[in-house]
């Protein structure tokens, strides 16, 4: 999600890169793309991995988008409608995308509940997928099987996922580690935000670290400035609020916790997504091959004529295939568990 204007950050576009073809082709060569597909991780059923073995039918389309918002999301845009949704997808080549919901006051101007992305999506459950959202400091009686038990309701009704998880507390938080656990529970993967407002954390992440650790059943997807800032080594407090730009040093977080933690994903979306790419184009599209198992497509995309920066990079990267197809559609089918019936 982009930053409201009273927050004071609005995502941009990122610019062109100028990497060569000749580059790529040293640096797939250098990595190994066969090498770096990796298996699938032991928690996620195999039969479930694929959704280009001949035996699911799909909406056509080249992407699944993990990333978009109904309604009005920002006192600056106008609402976006289902109908509005599924026509920029059809233009844009894509064949399915997340509904995030935003609960928490810290998230959006508007807050956008679980049971209005359900009800919207519901007519277009084959290319419109819900997730649910709670906020941590809600209140409710009767512990964790309460708490799961609230869930489970959206479940029941279609949920695949939980976010967008975008509360001003950190991402340890006590409270939210009690969400980790019920959406571990009930095979929620949880699509979170991170920079210095929500989900704080500090450099090197280890409040994330501490919730990968302690629910290796629960799987993440980070999103937002401070993670995708994390990228790099050498990060500051600062950078976890904003969009470094050059070179990326070694010793960052995002590919340190990937090694150690299978449960561990990254969303595309946004300029966050985005940039971190492009602002060191050469390790942007090493990253790219080498996590390709572990990174989604998604844009973000939340009002009606707004720009992208996701497409157009992507054109230009002409990824190998077996590396475009986890990280445009694969990957979000098998962690989401989607099949032809939604």
């Amino acid at each position: 999600m982009r930053a409201s204007p009273p927050l004071g950050r609005v995502e941009t576009p990122i610019p062109p890169s100028a990497v060569s073809r000749r580059r790529f082709f040293q640096v797939a060569a250098a990595v190994g793309v066969s090498a770096v597909i990796e298996s699938k991780p032991p928690y996620l059923p195999a039969d479930e991995a694929t959704a280009t073995d001949g035996k699911r039918k799909f909406p056509p389309g080249r992407y699944v988008d993990v990333h978009t918002h109904l309604g009005q999301t920002w006192n600056t845009t106008v609402p976006l409608t289902a109908d509005k949704l599924l026509g920029w997808m059809d233009e844009n080549d894509i064949a399915q995308a997340v509904v995030l919901p935003l609960v928490s006051p810290e998230s959006s101007s508007y807050l956008l509940t679980s049971d209005f992305v359900l009800a919207e999506t519901k007519p277009h459950r084959d290319r419109l997928i819900p997730f649910c959202c709670l906020d941590p400091r809600t209140s409710y009686s009767g512990g964790a099987p309460a708490l799961t038990a609230m869930l489970k309701r959206w479940v029941d009704l279609g949920a695949k996922g939980f976010g967008e998880h975008k509360p001003g507390v950190k991402i340890d938080d006590p409270r939210n580690l009690a969400l980790y656990a019920a959406c571990g529970e009930l095979e929620l993967p949880v699509l979170f935000h991170l920079d210095e407002q929500r989900n704080m954390d500090a450099p090197g992440l280890p409040g994330l670290e501490k919730a990968l650790h302690e629910f290796p059943q629960t799987v993440f997807i980070g999103h937002g400035p401070g993670w995708w800032a994390s990228i790099s080594g050498g990060v500051t407090p600062a950078d976890l609020a904003g969009y470094p730009k050059g070179a990326v040093a070694p010793g960052g977080a995002i590919d340190a916790l990937m090694e150690k933690y299978p449960n561990l994903y990254g969303d595309l979306s946004a300029g966050s997504g985005a940039g971190a790419i492009t602002r060191d184009a050469n390790f942007g599209r090493e990253f790219l091959i080498r996590r390709a198992d572990r990174l989604m497509f998604g844009t973000d995309f939340l009002a009606p004529g707004q720009e992208v920066p996701q497409l157009a990079l992507f054109r230009r990267l002409e990824l190998p295939e077996q590396v475009q197809s986890r990280i445009f559609r694969d990957n979000a089918r098998r962690v989401l568990r989607l099949g032809a019936e939604n």
